[in-house]
């Protein structure tokens, strides 16, 4: 599940930062992973992004990410950019993430698209608790 690609021609795009055009034009981590030791998905019901993220753990950190995404271009990339953020992070590291650190690390966004960080940071915690419960970590 990827979206489609921003008009260049159109002024949404002049509004996000290089960081999230490059992770947008050219995702990283993205697909999905075989048995993945947690994973949960999202969706925003206003805007209909959906979003995927499947997590490896090995030794109490996070070793693999991949994700599905169906969205908007700031969804796209802050799913990418976020995938990227967490790996080597601890799990407690990753039950701290904030829509405000994955904004302002990928260069901010658009107020009307901040929503997209929110989506993020919330699968991503969502899976660490998937983790736990399977884990009995």
């Amino acid at each position: 599940m990827t979206g489609t690609r921003p008009n260049p021609n159109n002024r949404e795009v002049a509004a996000y930062s290089d960081l999230v055009m490059e992770h947008f034009q050219n995702p990283r981590n993205a697909g999905e992973l075989v048995e993945p030791d947690g994973e949960a998905s999202k969706a925003n019901p206003v805007c209909g992004d959906r979003m995927r993220v499947m997590i490896r753990v090995d030794a109490g950190r996070i070793a693999e990410v991949r994700w599905q995404t169906r969205g908007c271009p700031p969804a796209i990339a802050t799913s990418s950019f976020a995938s990227e953020m967490v790996q080597g992070w601890t799990l407690e590291d990753v039950d701290s993430l904030t829509r405000e650190r994955i904004a302002d690390a990928i260069g901010g966004l658009p107020g009307d698209k901040v929503h997209c960080s929110v989506l993020a940071a919330d699968v991503l915690r969502a899976a660490v608790a998937d983790f736990r419960r399977k884990s009995g970590a």
